[in-house]
């Protein structure tokens, strides 16, 4: 019998998909305290961390609120825009 030698060739295809940013943006008509308290509620964020993002849209004229996945992107910014903060997605760099 022949000696036979198989070779196994395997290849990793891993598709990755790009990070997108909600981006809260500063705005002359919403009050600190009011932006402080949408983050929290809905992200869930505590207290010192919404108002840590507030302060960076307040002195920096925005502040990148949650980066993840497109969808969920799409939805947390439709959640502050119909809490009547200025939102946008981009994607990350």
């Amino acid at each position: 019998m022949p000696d036979t030698t198989t070779l196994t060739e395997t290849e990793t295809n891993v598709s990755t998909q790009p990070t997108w940013n909600v981006v809260v943006h500063d705005d002359p008509v919403n009050l600190m305290a009011y932006v402080t308290f949408v983050l929290m509620k809905v992200f869930g964020y505590n207290e010192k961390i919404a108002t840590t993002m507030m302060m960076q849209v307040h002195q920096q004229g925005l502040s990148i609120v949650w980066s993840g996945e497109l969808e969920k992107a799409e939805f947390y910014a439709q959640q502050l825009q119909l809490h009547q903060l200025k939102t946008t997605i981009e994607q990350a760099e």
